[in-house]
C-alpha cells in the first residue's frame, strides 16, 4: 500500500504537468467499448492549486478529440488479455489524436471491475488553537486507523468525507478556521492490485504516462447525478457491459462503492444461448427489439432473427418480441436484485433521500426504469451525463457517463489521502457504515 501511495503522488504530479502542457487524454476502459477523449485546458486556470472537496483546483476545458472502438481483452471491467487490450487502446487513442490534431502523452483512466471494497475510517488531531493548515489536515488524515486490506489489495480512492472542528461538524474545508481539535471521516476504496497493475502495464506499453486512475462507479456518479442528488443522498448504478458499478453519494462525496460482476453482455449471452444465435446477432436483437416489460402487443410483434449461417431454414427463423423479453428479463432482474443487496448491506435506506439513478449502456433497455422501481423499491430515474463543452453528439448518451465523469474528475479532482505530507499510520479497521451513521445522526 505504501508503494501505491507513492504511485498516486507521482500521478498527481503528472496531472499537474499535463495541465500545464494543456492537453490530456481520458480513457474509459470498458468491457464492451473503449472510449477516448482528448481535452484541452485553459492555461490561465490549469495551474490552480488542488484543495479539499469543492475547493479543489478547477480548470476550464474543452473536448477536442473523441473516439470509440470495440473493446477487446477486457472482461468484467478488468484487462484480461493485455495484447488485445493494448491494440484496442491504441486504436481509440490514435483516432482521438487524429481528430484533435495533437499528440497526447498523459492519460487519466478508469476501470469498472477489480472487486472494490469500501471502508469508513475516522481520525483526530490536536491543532493547538491556531488556524487549521494543510499540515493539520495531513496529520488527521494519516491518523485514521487504517484497515487490513488483505493480500493483493491497493487503495484506489481515499477521500475525506467531512471534517469537524471542535463542536462544528460537517465542514468541507476547515483550513483557515481556528479550533483545538480536528476530526475527519475518510472513505477508502480498495481494489485488486493485479487489476490496477495490469491496466498500468497496458498504458505503459501504449507509450502513455498515467496521470490518474479512478473507479468507473465514482466518475459515473459525478456525471449522472445532479447537484441536489449528490447533496441529499443518491445511488448511481452504472450498468456496463461486463460489470455494474454502484456508488452512493451524499454531501457531494462518495461514501460507498461496489461492483456487481454482471452487465449487458450477460444479457446478450442469454439471448445467444436461448435462441441459438451468434453473439453479434444476439446483440443486434437486444439493441433493436429488447425490453424488460412485455405487453399484449409484443405477442403479436414478430421479429426475424436473421443470420448468415448458410442454412436457409435456420436464418429465416422468427421469434415474438414477448419471447425475447422473457429471455432478457430474468438476467436484468438478477443484476438489480444483486445491486439491491449491496445497497442494503451499505445502509443506503438510512440516508435522507433514497433516489437511484440508472446510467451506462445497460440502462438503455426499454422498460428498465419501471422494472428497477419494483425491484429496488426506491425512486428510480434514468441518468444521462452532464453536458461538457465540445463533446460530440454520440458521446452524450448514458453509455458515456463514465467517460464524461472522468473529464470532470480530471478538471476538478477532490483531494485525497496522498495529497498531504505526513507519515502514514497503520491500525485496525473501522465500521463500513461509519459515514452513513454520522449523516443519519447529524443531518
Amino acid at each position: 500500500m505504501t508503494q501505491f501511495h507513492h504511485t498516486q503522488r507521482l500521478m498527481r504530479s503528472m496531472r499537474r504537468a499535463a495541465l500545464q502542457r494543456g492537453v490530456v487524454a481520458i480513457l474509459d476502459v470498458g468491457t464492451s467499448k473503449i472510449a477516448c477523449l482528448v481535452l484541452r485546458f485553459d492555461g490561465e486556470r490549469a495551474g490552480a492549486e488542488d484543495g479539499v472537496g469543492p475547493m479543489a483546483g478547477h480548470a476550464a476545458f474543452k473536448v477536442i478529440g473523441a473516439a470509440t472502438t470495440r473493446s477487446r481483452g477486457v472482461r468484467f471491467g478488468e484487462v484480461d488479455a493485455t495484447g488485445e487490450a493494448e491494440r484496442a487502446i491504441r486504436t481509440a487513442l490514435t483516432q482521438a489524436q487524429k481528430m484533435a490534431g495533437v499528440r497526447v502523452d498523459h492519460v487519466i483512466a478508469c476501470l469498472a471491475g477489480a472487486r472494490p471494497q469500501s471502508f469508513g475510517l475516522s481520525g483526530e488531531a490536536e491543532v493547538e488553537g491556531h488556524a487549521v493548515t494543510s499540515g493539520d489536515i495531513g496529520r488527521v488524515l494519516h491518523g485514521c486507523e487504517m484497515p487490513e486490506l488483505g493480500p493483493g489489495r491497493d487503495v484506489l480512492h481515499a477521500q475525506p468525507v467531512h471534517f469537524a472542528l471542535d463542536h462544528r461538524s460537517g465542514l468541507s474545508d476547515p483550513r483557515g478556521q481556528v479550533g483545538t481539535r480536528l476530526a475527519t471521516d475518510l472513505h477508502l476504496l480498495s481494489v485488486d492490485a493485479a487489476a490496477l497493475d495490469t491496466l498500468l502495464h497496458c498504458l505503459k506499453r501504449c507509450d502513455l504516462e498515467c496521470a490518474g486512475l479512478a473507479s468507473s462507479a465514482y466518475v459515473a456518479g459525478i456525471a449522472a447525478l445532479v447537484e441536489d442528488e449528490q447533496e441529499l443522498g443518491a445511488a448511481c448504478l452504472d450498468m456496463g457491459g461486463g460489470a455494474t458499478g454502484l456508488s452512493v453519494f451524499i454531501r457531494k462525496h462518495m461514501i460507498f462503492a461496489d461492483s456487481v460482476r454482471m452487465g449487458g453482455e450477460h444479457v446478450t449471452a442469454d439471448i445467444s444461448m436461448g435462441l441459438q444465435v451468434p453473439m453479434a446477432v444476439a446483440e443486434r436483437l437486444k439493441t433493436l427489439y429488447g425490453g424488460c416489460v412485455a405487453t399484449g402487443a409484443d405477442d403479436r410483434e414478430i421479429i426475424e432473427i436473421g443470420g448468415d449461417s448458410g442454412d436457409w431454414e435456420r436464418d429465416r427463423r422468427t421469434v415474438s418480441r414477448a419471447e425475447l423479453i422473457a429471455i432478457m428479463r430474468p438476467r436484468v432482474e438478477e443484476i438489480l436484485e444483486e445491486a439491491r443487496a449491496r445497497l442494503d448491506a451499505a445502509g443506503f435506506d438510512q440516508l435522507p433521500s433514497q433516489s437511484i439513478v440508472l446510467t451506462g449502456g445497460g440502462s438503455l433497455i426499454p422498460g428498465l426504469d419501471g422494472l428497477a422501481s419494483r425491484v429496488l423499491g426506491q425512486k428510480v430515474r434514468l441518468g444521462r451525463p452532464l453536458r461538457v463543452q465540445g463533446l460530440p453528439g454520440p458521446a452524450t448518451g448514458a453509455a458515456f457517463s463514465a467517460a464524461v465523469g472522468l473529464t470532470l474528475f480530471a478538471a476538478n479532482p477532490q483531494d485525497e489521502w496522498w495529497d498531504f505530507e505526513a507519515p502514514p499510520a497503520r491500525g485496525s479497521a473501522r465500521s463500513l457504515k461509519r459515514a452513513v451513521t454520522w449523516f443519519r445522526e447529524n443531518w
